[in-house]
């Protein structure tokens, strides 16, 4: 797709937003619609200088004719991260706030533990013509989205840097939301991710990717969504449109956490916000989804928590007939 051309004051921050974002190995091309409209909006004010005042920002925030709740929110979030990058750079620009997400009738995929069990069963043997050191890898970056949470394009960009073995942990750099953050692996990850590193680390620097492809180079998503697809295949799992997706490895995490929380003896709802920073999301209500999930899924915890359910359900809607 090619890039488009800005003709706003912000014209070359455009431009220079959506190298920063490539080179963060984003696809900055779902950027470009909601950044031409952002654009457009600009040029339509003329502004004799770089500046985002909060009356020009109260006037983005309003629903553009015929845009869906969801169109809504990618555009305002969308805008918010190239709003945040002109405020970095010492701009007189006002951050405009963040916006609910629109209700979804979408339902993750939860791996259950039979096909949990099946799935790795064909990660552990899957070989490859192309790329022989998927054998050794891909058991590694699979148990990472499954027992870590990660997302698969932040563990992509993991480099050798990242990686302490000694203490188990893991430092993500590049994430969704600029947010940088730590996993920890499980000891017996940890043990197999030491039987990995001696095989492959000492062929690589510490600047260099640890999951890579044929030629050496970082693995790119495209391929691992190739690869699961022929696993979800071989394990006997069906898959349409809607999944099971490599997304769903990490709701699947989420889910399990809360579960497990619960089985532990801790309060789910004061467990939200430490599995919210953990997870890496930007706000709790990002996380309180698969809190919701969870009880969908464990009924007999809905009954324990059914105080807590009505509070927080009822100070929600409160708030959303407040908006």
């Amino acid at each position: 797709m090619n890039r488009p051309g800005f003709t706003s004051v912000f014209a070359e921050d455009f431009d220079s937003y959506i190298d920063y974002r490539e080179n963060c190995g984003v696809k900055a091309e779902a950027d470009y619609t909601d950044l031409r409209k952002l654009d457009r909006f600009l040029a339509s004010k003329d502004l004799d200088a770089k500046r985002f005042p909060p009356e020009l920002a109260d006037e983005w925030m309003l629903p553009l004719p015929n845009e869906s709740p969801l169109g809504h929110y990618k555009r305002i979030n969308n805008s918010k991260r190239f709003i945040s990058y002109l405020f970095v750079k010492g701009y007189e620009v006002f951050v405009i706030r963040d916006i609910r997400s629109p209700r979804t009738d979408f339902i993750p995929h939860i791996y259950s533990k039979d096909e949990t069990e099946r799935y790795f069963r064909c990660v552990d043997t899957y070989a490859s013509s192309i790329n022989k050191y998927h054998a050794v890898q891909l058991p590694i970056l699979f148990r990472l989205l499954c027992c870590c949470g990660t997302r698969i394009g932040e563990t992509l960009f993991i480099r050798k840097k990242d990686v302490d073995l000694e203490e188990g942990i893991i430092k993500l750099c590049e994430t969704k939301n600029t947010k940088e953050r730590y996993v920890v692996m499980s000891e017996s990850l940890r043990i197999l991710f030491l039987e990995f590193s001696d095989k492959v680390f000492y062929l690589l620097n510490d600047e260099d990717y640890i999951f890579r492809n044929c030629h050496g180079q970082r693995l790119r998503q495209e391929s691992v969504e190739d690869i699961h697809t022929k696993i979800l295949r071989h394990a006997g799992i069906p898959k349409n449109d809607d999944g099971p997706r490599i997304h769903d490895w990490r709701h699947t995490f989420a889910v399990r956490a809360f579960k497990q929380l619960s089985d532990m003896g801790y309060d789910m709802y004061v467990s939200l916000p430490v599995l919210s920073s953990y997870l890496g999301h930007g706000t709790i209500m990002a996380t309180e989804k698969y809190l919701r999930l969870t009880l969908d899924l464990y009924p007999e915890l809905m009954e324990k928590y059914q105080n807590h359910i009505d509070k927080v359900f009822k100070e929600e809607k409160d708030e959303r007939q407040a908006d």
